[in-house]
């Protein structure tokens, strides 16, 4: 089997003015495509407001028809759970019941808390988190490369930024030596 891969041409300035009219082009390209961004988040917002609105007219039912429910349940509930025996009950249309959350733990004042552990000798409630400082990597990068592991990688860009875009159009250069080649 033979895979034939086809190459696009690209076109290349043949002067300073041409780049110029390179750069009108990328910004003009650019906009146009800004535009098109726009008008579909502009569509998906709208799309997303009107599926909230719909689903919030069923979540309002579906929440009256559970606390209507839960109220039914309630009144009756040591019927349905034999005194207690059982937690569920199931109906030919599906389940209904009660059920115990996990356990969840929660803190106000963090800062107090771990003082307090600590002066009560609790550390054992406390955990102590080890990561890797990248920052203090980058100030001694020739010591830092020499553990097993550690490499710090750099590459270089070619950017076009047209005078009337706020945005600048940035690509790795190893991908241009790549395709040129």
């Amino acid at each position: 089997m033979v895979v034939m891969l086809k190459k696009i041409v690209v076109a290349v300035p043949k002067n300073l003015d041409e780049a110029a009219k390179f750069l009108a082009r990328i910004g003009k390209e650019q906009r146009t495509n800004d535009i098109i961004q726009s008008d579909l988040n502009a569509e998906v917002d709208r799309l997303k407001t009107k599926a909230m609105a719909d689903a919030k007219l069923h979540q309002d039912k579906i929440s009256q028809l559970v606390e209507g429910l839960f109220v039914y349940a309630e009144v009756h509930r040591d019927e349905l759970t034999d005194g207690g025996k059982r937690k569920t009950i199931e109906v030919p249309t599906g389940i209904f019941g009660w059920r115990m959350t996990p356990p969840a733990v929660s803190f106000r004042d963090v800062k107090s808390i771990l003082k307090n552990l600590k002066s009560l000798g609790l550390e054992r409630f406390i955990r102590t988190k080890e990561e890797i400082d990248k920052e203090a990597i980058l100030r001694e990068p020739n010591v830092a490369t020499t553990v097993k592991g550690v490499s710090i990688s750099q590459h270089e860009e070619f950017i076009a930024k047209p005078a009337e875009l706020e945005v600048e159009i940035a690509t790795r250069i190893d991908k241009f030596k790549r395709t040129a080649s």
